[in-house]
């Protein structure tokens, strides 16, 4: 791998990098800096998790005029909180560059936004609705705007933003240099590059292997009547330092995490009917440790960078390969172990297969330790009946008795055993009688 200045990254930069001991390039970012730096658009396909935060920034800051007091370079995010960690990376790197950079989102008081904005920010990272309403205000002025960078495209597109994306580019300088981040690429994605695009130059990561190599992944065969005590039951056998537990609904992720809380674990929860600060806290005591276990739904999937999350459980199944991929990425990071448990009923066994399929890999199913306890019991039960069958059955073929030739096969002698079986017809007994009629003719 190569290290930034040999990529082209200015020493203040470097040296911002290196104080937190970040000293080489990903695959991604080794790829994608050269190519941002050139001014060509630029379409990165690449997983969360893989740097592509870094990929655009450092180029972008670059070619930022610090002195120049309109808007230059906008990255639009799906979510607030992919918002907040990219702008904490911006504020931190344009520090070092003399770039003033400012975060807009949903959930914010608006008139404080609009305070900030008056102080001329260079760089903005925003979710495309509070960006928008602040271009109705006539508080944001795009049209000298030539920077714009699309973060987790296709979750935009899940999420319906695409409309207002294609109203801010339309809106921005003619001249803009356009830069599609995105883990897949749907058709409408495809659609969205060739219409605001010129002749864009396409990066392909495969990183789905290096982001699953350090995960141990498990499958837990359940029902619904008990998928939650048997994630306590794996929760109390793991021990897990940080755990993040995936839920489809935001009534399903309140209902897990209010049984959770009732059994005595540090959890909470996190989802779209938070409000900003509550999202914010809870972040802020998870990343602490300050809570065990996070219940929330896809929206904590990607771009949350939380060290320290040992164990994911997906409590339902994810839709499809990709979301299981961006579920998972949230351990096993930096290098660290980490485990994915996901709970499966009867039903689902298809959805897995395609999983797999979409990640290559086959997954361990595994029984649960109360699952094991039965399965042992069971086996101790077929054991103890096979050998009271054996004991049966030696009972039945005992040795024969000593008096047996004396008094009949039908005898059984002094223990009620007997050494002749019955040769006969049941109800008759074979004797000498008609031999020694014979010999006593001679």
């Amino acid at each position: 791998m190569k290290n930034f200045n040999e990529l082209g990254v200015s020493m203040p930069l470097c040296e911002t990098l290196r104080s937190k001991g970040i000293r080489t390039a990903t695959p991604v970012q080794e790829a994608s800096i050269p190519a941002v730096r050139s001014g060509r658009d630029v379409i990165v396909q690449a997983q969360t998790g893989t740097g592509k935060t870094l990929a655009f920034l450092l180029p972008i800051l670059e070619k930022i005029k610090p002195g120049a007091e309109n808007i230059q370079a906008l990255v639009v995010t799906p979510t607030r909180e992919l918002t907040i960690q990219i702008s904490k990376v911006a504020a931190f790197l344009g520090e070092a560059a003399g770039i003033k950079t400012l975060a807009i989102y949903g959930g914010q008081d608006i008139e404080r936004q609009k305070q900030k904005l008056g102080r001329n920010p260079q760089l903005i990272v925003g979710t495309p609705g509070r960006i928008l309403d602040h271009m109705r205000r006539r508080t944001i002025d795009l049209s000298y705007t030539n920077k714009v960078v699309l973060d987790e495209a296709d979750e935009m597109l899940h999420m319906g933003f695409i409309e207002d994306v294609e109203v801010l580019l339309q809106a921005m300088a003619k001249d803009r240099q356009l830069m599609l981040f995105s883990a897949t690429m749907p058709d409408r994605i495809r659609s969205l590059a060739m219409r605001f695009m010129t002749t864009p130059e396409q990066i392909t990561i495969r990183a789905e292997h290096v982001t699953l190599d350090k995960i141990e992944q498990k499958i837990i065969d359940t029902t619904e009547d008990s998928k939650l005590d048997k994630l306590c039951e794996l929760i109390n056998a793991q021990q897990p330092y940080l755990a993040m537990v995936f839920c489809h609904t935001k009534q399903r992720v309140a209902m897990v995490a209010m049984a959770l809380a009732r059994r005595g674990y540090l959890a909470d929860e996190l989802h779209g009917d938070l409000s900003q600060l509550q999202r914010t806290m809870v972040l802020k005591k998870f990343r602490e440790a300050k809570l065990q276990i996070l219940v929330t739904t896809d929206i904590a999937a990607r771009g949350l960078d939380i060290e320290g999350v040992t164990h994911v459980f997906n409590y339902d199944i994810p839709h499809d390969a990709e979301g299981y991929i961006h579920r998972i990425g949230r351990t096993g990071r930096a290098g660290q172990q980490g485990m994915a448990v996901t709970f499966v009923n009867a039903r689902q066994y298809d959805l897995l297969r395609r999983i797999e399929a979409g990640i290559q890999s086959r997954i361990e199913k595994q029984r649960s330790e109360r699952s094991q306890q039965k399965r042992k019991a069971r086996e101790n039960q077929q054991l103890k009946a096979a050998e009271e069958q054996k004991k049966e059955q030696a009972r039945k073929h005992k040795p024969l008795s000593k008096y047996a030739n004396r008094k009949g096969a039908e005898h059984k002698g002094r223990n009620g055993r007997s050494r002749r079986k019955p040769t006969s017809a049941p109800g008759k007994t074979k004797t000498n009688i008609g031999r020694r009629s014979k010999m006593g003719r001679h």
